[in-house]
């Protein structure tokens, strides 16, 4: 397999597990949401965020080349940011009306990590290699 397939796969996975992790927390579950005893606790902002950059790494897996991997890359900046963000402020700065708890950190965290590492692992991988 490619590294560039790893790619690809990595993006289309994290898509849309945020896309369903968004959908879900619009509905009354313990997994996902604002009710208490929820294992991650989201808001209607979160939500949409979530669906939103599901979207976008959902579009950075259409992507080829170099296009793709620097997607990866931005996408692991992204989450990173976020992480330290919502690491200082745990409801950014009253934008959210349920503050994250310690899995929404971990989760940043991990998902910045492992996408910049495939990212890393990922780059040149495109080029053909000639004998």
């Amino acid at each position: 397999m490619h590294t560039t397939s790893l790619a690809r796969i990595w993006a289309l996975i994290v898509g849309a597990v945020l896309i369903l992790v968004g959908v879900l927390g619009f509905f009354a579950n313990p997994i996902v949401g604002s009710a208490p005893g929820t294992l991650v606790a989201t808001d209607t902002l979160h939500n949409v965020v979530h669906i939103g950059t599901g979207l976008l790494a959902l579009a950075i897996a259409s992507m080829k080349g170099d296009a793709l991997i620097n997607g990866l890359f931005g996408f692991g900046i992204l989450y990173a940011v976020v992480f330290v963000l919502v690491l200082i402020s745990p409801n950014l700065l009253g934008l959210f009306s349920v503050p994250a708890n310690a899995y929404d950190h971990v989760i940043h965290a991990a998902l910045a990590a492992v996408t910049l590492g495939v990212a890393y692992m990922s780059r040149g991988s495109y080029q053909a290699v000639q004998a």
